[in-house]
């Protein structure tokens, strides 16, 4: 729902599409002006050919290909676009490589969703990577972390490991501030018929 409101607030008319009824309601309660549809991305309840763009934000790997790219050609316009992206830690930088190193050995591979890859059947995308980095405190840093599915569900372990982890990132930065570096992969296709 974030990209959604931001998009709302710049003027944008926009709907949003949400499968389940928990966070349906979380959306409702945060964004009381921008109409919410039931819904997912293998069944959009939108006519054919009604809509100008159609995003997914951090979400189109939660998609069936098979299903969801004729989805997206039903519903959008001649013209119109399919604009799919995530925000991901950039692995290139030392300590992030370190930290998903320590996450995967202890928790399995596949813990960072955005990570599998995005397919794309039946469609033609122009890609961008979209560096950025951002300064904030280990505390904000791990408290974002914990928002990932594998902390949210409490796995195991989890309080363990990011109390280490906030060790050993005071240890790397005493002064108790981090710069987290991230790539957006933007990827945007055309429906051109």
């Amino acid at each position: 729902g974030i990209a959604t409101a931001l998009l709302h607030a710049r003027g944008a008319r926009v709907v949003a599409v949400e499968p389940g009824e928990g966070m349906a309601a979380e959306f409702r309660r945060r964004n009381p002006r921008v109409p919410l549809v039931r819904g997912d991305g293998n069944r959009l309840p939108f006519a054919t050919g009604s809509l100008d763009l159609l995003t997914y934000a951090q979400s189109w790997h939660w998609t069936d290909p098979a299903r969801s790219v004729p989805e997206v050609l039903r519903v959008l316009r001649p013209g119109g676009a399919l604009a799919v992206w995530s925000n991901d830690p950039d692995v290139r930088v030392g300590w992030i490589a370190g930290q998903h190193a320590r996450i995967e050995e202890r928790f399995g591979p596949g813990w960072y969703i955005n990570a599998r890859a995005h397919s794309r059947e039946g469609l033609e995308f122009t890609a961008r990577l979209l560096p950025w980095s951002r300064r904030v405190t280990i505390d904000t840093h791990l408290a974002k972390l914990s928002t990932h599915s594998l902390f949210l569900i409490r796995e195991p372990g989890t309080d363990a490991f990011l109390a280490e982890e906030h060790a050993r990132l005071t240890a790397l930065f005493p002064n108790g501030w981090v710069e987290e570096h991230y790539v957006v992969d933007l990827n945007v296709a055309l429906r051109t018929a």
